[in-house]
């Protein structure tokens, strides 16, 4: 415990960002190894349906916080420290891995996958799941690895 409170400012921010990055993978985790399998199970309309409403509940503040603003904290941070303390290639890595990886994946790639799947009628029967499902879940295994390497690039640069 003693430890953590002799924490200089970078380190204890490089290990908050890498708690944070760590999350995003989580979460992204989590979808591409069994929500996305499970809703492809599913009958087409009923995925649909079901994605439909997880992207709508996914736009929330705590989500946003974590996934969104560990891009902008991390942008900063590497501003800051290399301003302030000095370069650190581990967080200079650590930042374009989260931000392009993971907040530029998901800006350029998720997003517009998931405004045009809201825009779909589960019933008609032009829906096609795969159509949305198989590249989604390649940008979002992409974004997971890249939070992943993020997170242990910032534990990295906190140990330097």
């Amino acid at each position: 415990m003693s430890a953590l409170l002799d924490l200089s400012w970078p380190q204890a921010a490089l290990l908050v960002s890498a708690v944070a990055a760590g999350l995003s993978g989580g979460c992204t985790f989590v979808f591409s190894n069994f929500v996305m399998p499970a809703l492809g199970r599913l009958e087409r309309p009923e995925a649909i349906r079901a994605m439909q409403a997880i992207n709508e509940d996914a736009i929330n503040p705590l989500f946003l916080l974590i996934f969104i603003g560990t891009g902008a904290a991390v942008v900063a941070l590497s501003a800051a420290h290399g301003w302030l303390v000095g370069p650190n290639g581990w967080l200079y890595a650590g930042t374009v891995l989260y931000a392009v990886g993971v907040v530029g994946i998901t800006v350029f790639g998720n997003v517009p996958l998931n405004d045009a799947l809201a825009q779909v009628d589960a019933s008609s029967p032009a829906a096609d799941w795969l159509a949305y499902a198989r590249p989604w879940t390649a940008l979002n295994t992409a974004r997971t690895v890249a939070a992943a390497l993020a997170s242990a690039c910032f534990v990295l640069a906190a140990l330097r």
